[in-house]
């Protein structure tokens, strides 16, 4: 099967839509915990956040255009705060809700049955049923002019992690340990097998299996 550009842009919207998002492959799913400056709850999935750099910890997002209210964005930008929290294999069905158009004024905590949770230094809630919560603070957004989306960058300040057996010794995140799921598309969820972990490649020196050795067993 071949798709050239004519064949893509002759493709219906929702068709296209499913396709090009499948061509990213597994990304990570994660629900975004926000206020407004009036203290109301908004929780949405987000399946395009991505490593910036490790010091200083940045954490980027990609957000649709911002065309149409976007309560996530305009909390952001209002509070200077969110949440970012794993989705795990309990949950998905809820965090896949929080999808749904819902109005500013509906929490969507409340309406897809998960838990806010609030933790010091963060006014923006986390989801209790996660376990994996980062708390990040709002640095920079910019809008990408091919087609108007918006990149938000923020800064970690606090990992909450809810299980200890999946820190390893060497920093290292065992995911699987606290049932994270990936997303592939726009609706199909995934568990994962691991395959394996390789030392850091060099030229000219075979890359060696590493031991996944977690700080609690």
């Amino acid at each position: 099967m071949h798709f050239a550009t004519t064949d893509i842009n002759n493709l219906d919207q929702q068709t296209r839509v499913h396709l090009i998002n499948s061509l990213s492959g597994f990304k990570s799913a994660n629900l975004i915990g926000t206020v407004d400056a009036q203290g109301k709850e908004n929780l949405s999935i987000v399946s395009s956040i991505f490593h910036l750099g490790a010091n200083p910890p940045l954490i980027g997002m990609i957000m649709r255009p911002h065309s149409v209210p976007r309560h996530t964005l305009e909390n952001i930008l209002q509070t200077g705060q969110y949440t970012i929290n794993h989705v795990n294999d309990e949950i998905v069905e809820q965090a896949h809700q929080t999808s749904a158009r819902y109005d500013k004024d509906i929490s969507e905590f409340l309406a897809v049955g998960l838990n806010p949770q609030y933790k010091p230094n963060s006014i923006a809630p986390f989801v209790k049923e996660s376990k994996l919560k980062i708390a990040v603070e709002f640095k920079s957004s910019q809008t990408i002019e091919l087609n108007q989306t918006e990149l938000v960058i923020g800064q970690i300040t606090d990992i909450y992690l809810e299980d200890d057996s999946a820190y390893c010794q060497d920093g290292f995140l065992d995911l699987e340990r606290i049932n994270t799921v990936a997303v592939s598309g726009l609706d199909r969820y995934h568990t994962t097998t691991a395959l394996t972990r390789l030392s850091y490649a060099k030229p000219e020196v075979q890359v060696q299996t590493i031991p996944v050795t977690t700080m609690k067993k």
